[in-house]
């Protein structure tokens, strides 16, 4: 365990030093947030009745334009895409630790790293924007708490789902297929282009079945109050159940490429 928290904390060192990209990130991202915000009020301007609150639909925004380095699907390790295709996974097969947990954590440190340097700026300056542009604190600190525990299961389901893409690696040598497919229906289907309680009802029972919406939008409703009473432990229950699922899942697909990974050359 010791070295994969030293790695950690080597990944974490490194993507720091990229303070540049981080404020760049920081400024895409209040930018699409204004944008965003903008739009919804046009729309409840005109709307007389409403799904979700609309300081909770702002709520929902700010803390998806903070977060989303986290809940992003698409943004790959390309350290861990060239191994795979330039054949320098066969340094990684001899050294001493499980190669599935090894890349869990580079995955880890990358979005940990950039959650750290990105968000904070985010989440400060919505507090303090005038209404309707601030961003709500949460109604109590039992509401808070639970929010922090679904957001750290959502960060865990998210990267098992991230490194599966990484693995699929090994079967599709070429990731942009596999990424553009995956990353635009999880994206979607999570509620980060369109919020969830804005879409029709019918849809959105479909997509509470699926694994993607405990990725950001529970958390994120459950911050704003919109997830209140029994369904919020009842929810974090079936995070954990995704979470054994993909885990299980990318050590399984890992297994199996491994035994038929050849590299050639040497």
């Amino acid at each position: 365990m010791k070295k994969y928290f030293s790695f950690f904390k080597i990944r974490v060192n490194t993507e720091i030093q990229y303070r540049a990209a981080a404020w760049a990130g920081v400024a895409t991202q209040l930018f699409f947030g204004f944008i965003q915000i903008m739009i919804y009020l046009a729309f409840y301007s005109n709307a007389k009745e409403v799904p979700i609150h609309f300081d909770q639909l702002i709520t929902l925004v700010w803390l998806q334009q903070a977060f989303y380095s986290i809940i992003v699907y698409r943004d790959l390790d390309n350290d861990i895409i060239d191994m795979i295709t330039n054949g320098n996974i066969s340094y990684e097969l001899i050294k001493p630790f499980n190669l599935y947990f090894m890349w869990f954590i580079k995955i880890t440190s990358r979005k940990g790293a950039r959650f750290l340097i990105r968000s904070f700026p985010i989440l400060i300056l919505a507090i303090f924007l005038q209404k309707p542009y601030h961003l709500s604190l949460p109604y109590s600190f039992s509401t808070f708490l639970l929010f922090l525990i679904s957001m750290l299961l959502g960060t865990i389901l998210v990267i098992s789902i991230v490194t599966i893409i990484h693995i699929l690696t090994f079967f599709t040598i070429n990731t942009k297929g596999v990424l553009n497919i995956i990353s635009t229906m999880a994206e979607f289907l999570s509620g980060f282009m369109i919020p969830i309680p804005l879409m029709p009802t019918f849809f959105q029972k479909a997509i509470y079945y699926l694994p993607f919406r405990y990725v950001g939008d529970l958390p994120f409703r459950i911050y704003s109050g919109n997830i209140v009473g029994n369904e919020v432990p009842l929810s974090i229950v079936i995070q954990i159940i995704y979470i054994f699922i993909f885990i299980v899942l990318g050590n399984f697909l890992m297994k199996k490429a491994l035994t038929k990974v050849v590299v050639q050359g040497g």
